[in-house]
């Protein structure tokens, strides 16, 4: 009789349902509002309800807006109570608006549209007045599925002292596995080597001092993953003048595979900036140390979304919530739980998190002091402790519990039978803190003789068993091949664009400005309308060339030093990744310097040249500024090989003085008869060869030498500025490759 009473009462509660759908159909007001959106489904969404409540009364919301309101609502508890399963309750959550759409695992749109009639991601036209926008959605390519495994890692380090060096362990005997959909946290004190075991997961450390295995789809390491690999750093390396929009923008121009075209990549950079709800500052500068930029939530966001363009397989990310308030790092991991349901792997290392943060994690590893305290299902860590007889004593978030127990700290937790039966009878080999109980050394040694002995032979059994995937995705992992996103062309265009828009604020900075023509104005104020047919003005105008000379020598040199150790983060981050070429990035880096040297160099010469009374002539004046501009050239040279080679602005600040210092007084105007065992100094020193072109520049008309300088067409300077220019460049590089191969990446 109950059965027949409860089906009379769904056949009810169906019948009423229908009939209100069928009203809303018909009703001329909210159709308007729902001819897009619904896209054929039929039905409305709550996310059209909630958009339309929010438009103010008289802009179309008003009475009917409230009745479409509460129908919607009334028609979702009406299907609530109608099902009985689980399976309508994880459909209902699924609709909250918290599906990314980074893979090709999607429906048609129009099955999209009939099988979840209440999705928050319909599209519908809103009130643009009502300051509201449409999100839209994008697909890629399918994302190949990667299961990660490791057994048994280590890794040591060698420290080298003043007479002697010894090796430190910094993981022992690590062991885990994740699979595409989950989220896996890696959870520990500083110190207990949850970044290293980070990067060498994702393949960003040395091979020689890595012990145990790794492998992809049982598959080890191999170039094709960085393609497959997105690495979110703990730092948020990016560049400060850039605006978010350009970022995104060059990233996915890089890194996307080159069968897309330009306005297909830029379409993905904006489809991933609503995507992460950057709309709103895709035009605001990323800002850093001394630049005004976007929000910290926003930085860490654009991080994430340079990484998540390429549609990665494996997501790593160190200490994603570092720096952020509760409520952002809590969007910032509910993010990573989106994009792990669309069918990748994310592996991040977490410090400190809230417990609503941690009970969004599948899988987590508790280390201590490099050793592995515990790995399963975030939701039984609590449980396994317990069951070691360790549990709190007071109600505490259990992540600091965890870490707690990580640090060896058992003030608010209870401490094992077996250590406390040790403790009691006063056991010799335990040691104990002021209040009795056990110290953390003993602590942690307990929790590591527990995890191995219960645990840690059924979680490697887990490990071991096979993936199921055909030999054709394992396959996949292991090609040798790179995939580089654009072409080498491409990428020297995309590089130099993008270096003129970074550094363009830089070179046109008001300090910059100001020091230059500053300058400029004395030095013409001090030779003001000097006359080289006199021979005390000559001698002193050879003193204003050579001033010249030294000027546009030391100042270029000085800027370049910062050029790579600057940008030494960066470089590294990218190349890891396999952005670009690092012949590519290097030529475009050097190259895009030159429109910007060019124009401050002019600026100078047009206010010396004329206030000092220089020689009048038009082949002169431009021979002078190309004169200028070449020592410049080999200047900057000698700065990036100095800044590259070592990689230390105070010991490169300290050398380039010297060598500086050195060729100036090797100039040629100060001495000129140097010593023969020494006189090779001058033949590498722009300062001599620039200020004997200067001089035959200036003089070829008045006389067969000047100072001690035969005037002639110049050939030999010329040649030596150019292989300066060329040699200088060229160390450069091969300092960047050995520094590639000392950082692993």
């Amino acid at each position: 009789m109950e059965k027949g009473n409860m089906g009379g009462i769904l056949r009810t509660k169906s019948d009423q349902l229908v009939e209100s759908m069928m009203a809303a159909l018909k009703s001329p007001q909210s159709s308007d509002h729902s001819t897009n959106g619904v896209e054929g489904s039929g039905g409305l969404s709550r996310k059209s309800s909630r958009r339309i409540t929010a438009a103010s009364p008289g802009r179309g919301g008003g009475k009917n807006t409230h009745i479409r309101k509460s129908m919607s609502a009334q028609m979702k508890i009406e299907l609530d109570e109608l099902s009985s399963g689980a399976a309508l309750s994880r459909a209902s959550s699924a609709s909250l608006g918290l599906s990314f759409s980074f893979t090709g695992f999607t429906m048609h749109s129009d099955q999209i549209a009939d099988s979840r009639p209440f999705s928050d991601d319909d599209m519908i036209p809103e009130d643009i007045e009502a300051g509201t926008r449409t999100k839209t959605k994008f697909q890629t390519e399918p994302t190949l599925p990667i299961y990660l495994k490791f057994t048994d890692v280590t890794y040591k380090v060698v420290v080298k002292g003043m007479t002697s060096s010894e090796e430190k362990d910094i993981l022992n005997g690590i062991s885990g596995s994740v699979n595409p959909g989950e989220v896996l946290a890696l959870m520990g004190p500083s110190g207990s080597g949850k970044t290293t075991l980070l990067n060498l997961l994702g393949g960003r450390l040395s091979k020689t001092t890595i012990g145990g295995s790794i492998t992809y789809n049982d598959q080890s390491y191999s170039k094709f993953l960085k393609s497959r690999i997105g690495f979110v750093t703990q730092d948020d390396v990016l560049f400060p003048h850039l605006t978010v929009k350009e970022t995104l923008t060059y990233a996915a121009r890089l890194r996307l595979p080159n069968t897309l075209t330009k306005e297909q990549k830029e379409k993905r950079a904006l489809d991933v900036i609503y995507e992460l709800g950057l709309e709103r500052c895709q035009d605001t500068m990323i800002g850093g140390s001394f630049v005004r930029g976007v929000s910290g939530g926003e930085r860490k966001r654009v991080c994430i979304g340079n990484e998540i363009i390429i549609n990665p397989s494996i997501l790593f990310l160190d200490e994603p919530t570092s720096g952020l308030d509760s409520t952002t790092a809590l969007k910032i991991v509910q993010m990573l739980q989106d994009i792990a349901e669309a069918g990748k792997t994310v592996v991040t290392t977490i410090h400190q998190p809230s417990s609503r943060l941690f009970h969004k994690f599948d899988k987590l590893i508790l280390l201590g002091k490099g050793s592995l305290l515990y790995f399963g299902k975030a939701a039984e860590a609590m449980n396994y402790f317990q069951s070691i007889g360790c549990s709190p004593l007071i109600s505490m978030n259990p992540a600091e519990f965890l870490l707690d127990l990580a640090n060896g700290n058992i003030n608010d937790v209870s401490v094992p039978s077996e250590l406390d039966d040790k403790v009691q009878m006063g056991n010799a080999e335990v040691e104990t803190t002021y209040n009795g109980k056990p110290s953390p050394a003993v602590v942690h040694e307990y929790l590591v003789e527990a995890y191995e002995s219960r645990v840690a032979e059924t979680e490697k059994k887990k490990i071991m068993v096979s993936v199921p995937l055909d030999e054709n995705l394992k396959a996949k992992v292991c090609s040798p091949k790179r995939q580089w996103g654009a072409s080498w062309d491409e990428q020297y265009s995309i590089l130099f664009w993008r270096g003129i828009k970074e550094r363009r604020h830089d070179y046109f900075s008001w300090l910059r400005i100001t020091q230059v023509l500053s300058t400029a104005v004395i030095l013409g104020l001090l030779w003001w309308q000097s006359d080289a047919k006199n021979p005390k003005d000559l001698q002193d105008q050879a003193g204003l060339l050579f001033f010249i000379a030294v000027f546009w020598g030391f100042f270029p040199v000085f800027t370049a030093i910062f050029t790579f150790p600057q940008e030494r983060a960066m470089l590294t981050k990218e190349r890891a990744a396999d952005m670009y070429r690092l012949s590519a990035y290097f030529l475009a880096r050097t190259t895009s310097d030159l429109p910007l040297d060019l124009i401050l160099p002019v600026l100078f010469i047009l206010v010396v040249y004329f206030m000092a009374g220089l020689r009048l002539s038009v082949a002169p004046f431009f021979l002078t500024i190309v004169t200028v501009f070449l020592c410049i050239v080999a200047a900057q040279g000698l700065g990036l090989a100095i800044g590259a080679t070592l990689m230390d602005l105070k010991r490169a600040t300290t050398l380039a003085s010297v060598t500086v210092m050195t060729f100036m007084l090797a100039g040629g105007f100060f001495v000129q008869k140097v010593p023969i065992f020494i006189s090779w100094i001058r033949y590498m020193s722009f300062n001599y060869h620039t200020y004997k072109l200067l001089l035959k520049v200036q003089y070829e008309h008045l006389s067969p030498s000047i100072n001690g300088v035969k005037i002639d067409s110049g050939l030999t300077e010329v040649a030596a500025l150019v292989a300066m220019v060329f040699a200088y460049r060229f160390l450069a590089y091969l300092s960047l490759r050995r520094m590639k191969l000392q950082t692993g990446s």
